[in-house]
Order: C-alpha cells, then structure tokens, then sequence
C-alpha cells in the first residue's frame, strides 16, 4: 500500500507542530524548512484544521499549533482523514472495476485483510510514537524552536 504526497504532507505538518509545542508556526516556515511547496500545504492545513488535528490563528502573528496533545493525535484516524480510499487494486472500486473475475477471485479477500491490517497496525501509533527522538528530528530542519510540550490551550478560530 501507497500513501499519497497529500498524506504525507499532513505527517510533515503534524510533526514539525509536534516539535514546535505551544509556539506558532505559519505555513510558509513549514514550507520553508521542507522545502516543499507553499500551496500545497495550504490544502493540507486547510484539511487537518477541518478534521480538528490542528488549530488555526489568523492575522498578524498568527499560524497554527496542534488542537491536542501528540498522544492524543493517532496515526491511523490522520491516515483515514488524508486518504481518498484505499483502493489497492481495481476490484475494491466496485463502480469502476473492469476485472472479470472480480466476482470469483480469492486474491481480493487476502488483499482486503492487508489493507485493514495496514490501518490496525497504524491505529496503534501516535504522534508522540512519531516524535520520540525530537532531538534528532528537530536537527533536520534549518531553523526551528522546540518548546516544551504543554496540554494545547483551547483556541476560538
């Protein structure tokens, strides 16, 4: 199984908040640090603040911050919130499958299995599982301050 770019930027997103702690921080600096594209990550943001992942702040001094703690953020509801399906192969897209044996084919259960064992396996991580060597991950970056992570303080957007 393939996560999508659109996923992974949300991990991106969700880690770099995750170090950042109860400091702000915008999209251009998480772009900048990634060196990945601004607009895309618009898109991402936009869709991790509508799943209630992260909090946003508008206006001059403003930016985003995880809505939770990283313990409370789990790895395989991000994944179920990132991802458009998860079509491993033609037949699990019943209006579009042109397979003919579709109906018939034993493949099709073991697949089935793997995916749901794929998300299990990924329901039993958390974001604090992903930040466990902040210090090292925080050394990736060209510049970004670590804070000390507190209890998230409830935001208004």
């Amino acid at each position: 199984m393939q996560l999508t770019l659109y996923t992974d930027y949300s991990f991106r997103v969700l880690i770099y908040l995750g170090l950042k702690g109860e400091g702000l921080a915008t999209i251009t600096e998480i772009s900048e640090n990634y060196e990945i594209s601004r607009n895309h990550l618009v898109k991402v943001v936009h869709n991790l603040s509508n799943n209630g992942f992260i909090h946003t702040v508008r206006g001059k001094g403003g930016g985003m911050r995880l809505a939770f703690a990283p313990e409370d953020i789990n790895v395989g509801t991000v994944v179920r919130a990132t991802e458009k399906n998860f079509n491993i192969v033609e037949c699990f897209d019943r209006d579009n499958s042109n397979c003919p044996i579709t109906p018939v084919c034993a493949l099709k259960g073991a697949l089935k299995e793997a995916s749901r064992n794929f998300i299990g396996v990924l329901d039993r991580y958390t974001l604090a599982d992903v930040l466990v060597n902040r210090d090292e991950l925080a050394g990736s970056f060209k510049s970004i301050k670590i804070v000390e992570q507190q209890p998230p303080v409830a935001l208004s957007s």
